[in-house]
């Protein structure tokens, strides 16, 4: 799942505006931004090395630091003394850690393949990315739809008004989201415009999609937190 984590730390930064919405979104995306960290140590290379030849299906790493299963206590332990020691809050390092669980939880249904602890070990995913991306998307579409129904009518509740231009800003880019894995789910953009073959000289698979992610998180970090969630602070 790529897009849909980030509901989650929407979710989180309504109910525990203390943890800040960079804290969660951060959390939400840890064993992803671990991945692209591992990829350039050498440690989960990623291809293909041209992204305009990539399509969600034929994308290959062995996620064996960032998303098998027992990394996931260390990263679980990590985010969780973050928390604590940023925000003096066990409970705003345990919904951190629960965000990192979430991940993990919600790439069983819709991602690449994990295993225990490396590639001779037993799945612990579906692995739909590769066998039925596009049940794979579509799982992801219905969990962002169901995210963000939650997000909005839980502020509406608590007396939240947003412009419909702000809701529109923050639902749009989950809708671009998915709009663009189902473009290259399949199909690369070299094989939709017909790009001819050229060496870049570099992996611009990895960049093109740490440039996405910060994207992405500078996006909401704007459009989110324009109003203040008039809920009770712990």
């Amino acid at each position: 799942m790529l897009a849909g984590h980030y509901t989650t730390a929407l979710v989180a930064y309504q109910k525990f505006p203390k943890g800040t919405l960079l804290y969660f979104i951060l959390a939400s995306q840890l064993q992803d931004l671990l991945w692209f960290t591992f990829h350039y140590l050498g440690l989960e290379p990623t291809g293909p090395s041209d992204v305009l030849s990539t399509t969600l299906s034929n994308m290959t790493v062995d996620m064996l630091y960032s998303h098998d299963l027992l990394p996931q206590i260390f990263w679980l332990a990590i985010i969780f003394l973050i928390g604590k020691v940023l925000f003096k809050s066990n409970k705003i390092g345990l919904v951190g850690a629960a965000l990192v669980l979430g991940h993990f939880v919600l790439d069983f249904f819709s991602g690449h393949p994990h295993h225990i602890f490396g590639a001779e070990t037993a799945d612990v995913a579906l692995g739909l990315y590769a066998s039925n991306v596009y049940l794979a998307i579509g799982i992801e579409a219905v969990f962002i739809i169901v995210a963000l129904w939650y997000f909005f009518s839980q502020e509406a509740k608590n007396g939240v008004e947003r412009t419909s231009k702000n809701k529109a800003s923050i639902i749009g880019l989950f809708v671009f989201g998915i709009v663009f894995m189902l473009v290259i789910a399949t199909t690369s953009f070299r094989a939709w415009f017909n790009i001819p073959d050229f060496d870049l000289g570099f992996n611009s698979n990895v960049p093109t999609l740490v440039f996405t992610y910060i994207g992405m998180i500078v996006y909401l970090n704007y459009f989110v937190p324009k109003f203040t969630v008039d809920i009770q602070q712990e």
